[in-house]
């Protein structure tokens, strides 16, 4: 069986990076603008056996809930990897055989993306994933079995996750998708979603009151 895993942090502090350029209350603002796609998109995803949210946002908690997902409520975040660690070998219980993780700050993704990753999940061991538009992160994941090897989600985290893969003689895939790899750290990126022309409408919404167009009169 497999099964999707989206992790969300604490909204009410979402953004750190942006801090400079926009208020907090702005800043959970697109990044719930930007959880409504993603989930919206996933509600989509037909080959997947299974979708869990682990979060300590009730908001996220809830609009997981409303969706019939499975919710993995947390009481502290001490990073974004055990997060998804400490999910994974819970899905690792239930039973599942792969699992991947998605952000909830790739907002141009489609369906179908999600679909293609689930498609190129090869024989265990093995892990599929796609890199950040820098090439040096690591956007989504997925891992047969759950539980293959740790989570060094972060700055550097592709090279990390390919060596944890090698290790234990996985079989990797590496696929590069543009919707996936548009994740959302600072200014510059919000410039590019706005650039792409192919937003949800939560997100356009979100980025329309946060880079208003500019004033000619």
């Amino acid at each position: 069986m497999r099964a999707i895993l989206i992790p969300v942090k604490d909204l009410s502090r979402a953004k750190q990076r942006l801090a400079l350029a926009f208020p907090q209350a702005e800043r959970t603002r697109l990044a719930q603008s930007m959880l409504r796609d993603v989930f919206a998109a996933v509600a989509q995803v037909g080959s997947a056996d299974a979708v869990f949210v682990v979060s300590s946002d009730a908001g996220a908690l809830h609009e997981a809930a409303l969706r019939g997902w499975h919710i993995l409520p947390e009481t502290e975040q001490s990073s974004e990897s055990a997060s998804v660690d400490a999910a994974s070998r819970v899905c690792a219980a239930r039973g599942f055989t792969a699992l991947l993780r998605l952000p909830i700050d790739i907002p141009l993704v489609r369906p179908d993306d999600v679909e293609s990753l689930l498609a190129a999940c090869p024989p265990a061991p093995g892990a599929v994933l796609v890199p950040s538009r820098d090439g040096q992160g690591t956007n989504a994941l997925l891992r047969t079995p759950p539980d293959l090897f740790p989570s060094h989600f972060g700055p550097g985290s592709l090279e990390k996750h390919l060596a944890e893969a090698r290790c234990r003689t996985a079989h990797i895939v590496i696929l590069r998708n543009p919707r996936v790899e548009m994740d959302v750290d600072d200014h510059n990126d919000l410039q590019a979603l706005l650039a792409s022309g192919d937003l949800g409408v939560h997100t356009a919404a979100a980025l329309a009151q946060l880079l208003p167009p500019p004033n000619h009169a």
